[in-house]
């Protein structure tokens, strides 16, 4: 039985990392296209430099959060996530499913958060992913 379970665990890690890697090159796909279409000479620097700073921080939020980097750009934005509201977070993508989902640690282990809660949170490490990117960015 428990080789059973070893081979699932090993099958849905694989699978994990397959669609986080899927999911990387659909984004590269895409600014692929969009820069094609895109006269370089008429962006102003700023409005780079935004699209740059948002990029990375999707990246991070995406990919680097949930597979758990020890990156110190990944650790400060969790340390401030943390910080404001006061209990630690997990976040995971399920196997089977498109949406991240959003777990607070308890004393009876993980509770997934309610869906507005969720929201909430979300936007509030959207945003703290923002300014530390565009910080810590040259």
């Amino acid at each position: 039985m428990t080789t059973n379970s070893f081979y699932l665990r090993n099958m849905l890690l694989h699978y994990d990392k397959q669609l986080v890697t899927a999911r990387r090159l659909a984004r590269y796909r895409q600014a692929m296209r969009l820069a094609a279409g895109e006269e370089e000479s008429a962006i102003p620097p700023e409005v780079k430099r935004r699209f740059m700073v948002e990029r990375v921080a999707r990246e991070i939020m995406e990919n680097l959060l949930l597979a758990g980097s020890d990156n110190p750009v990944v650790r400060e934005i969790r340390q401030k996530l943390e910080q404001e509201l006061g209990e630690t977070l997990t976040f995971t993508y399920p196997p089977t499913q498109l949406d991240i989902q959003v777990f607070r640690t308890g004393p009876d282990g993980p509770v997934e958060v309610a869906p507005a809660e969720k929201a909430r949170i979300l936007d509030r490490l959207w945003h703290i992913a923002l300014e530390t990117v565009d910080e810590t960015m040259l």
